[in-house]
């Protein structure tokens, strides 16, 4: 995953659509194939790393730290770590994630009436 230079034209349309428009900042927080999977996943409850790995075996274990770390940066889930030896991470979403579970349940519903149109 490519850093996005923060003065691009891109980014800079992307944040100012962003900050008027709502709908537009939570797409921008969601986007990607990567944050939907881990977010359906953990929906079901808290996994450690290698929980999710196993449960999304086409993600790459440098790409799901990075949408991870981007995730926990954008206040989308909570990392924990136990002082254990070997150490024990956790990845759960968010009290405000978890508001989004009626709207992914809609999502799904709606993708599988779509997909058997085609």
């Amino acid at each position: 995953m490519s850093k996005i230079k923060e003065n691009s034209t891109h980014q800079a349309n992307k944040n100012s659509l962003g900050e008027i428009c709502a709908e537009v900042y939570a797409i921008n927080l969601l986007s990607g194939q990567w944050t939907l999977a881990i977010c359906c996943h953990l929906f079901e409850g808290r996994l450690r790393f290698g929980e999710l790995k196993k449960r999304i075996p086409q993600i790459t274990e440098r790409m799901l730290t990075l949408q991870l770390r981007k995730m926990e940066e954008d206040g989308l889930v909570t990392r924990t770590v136990y002082p254990e030896v070997p150490p024990r991470v956790e990845y759960e979403l968010t009290e405000s994630t978890h508001e989004l579970k009626p709207i992914f349940q809609q999502l799904q519903a709606w993708g599988d009436r779509h997909k058997a149109r085609l």
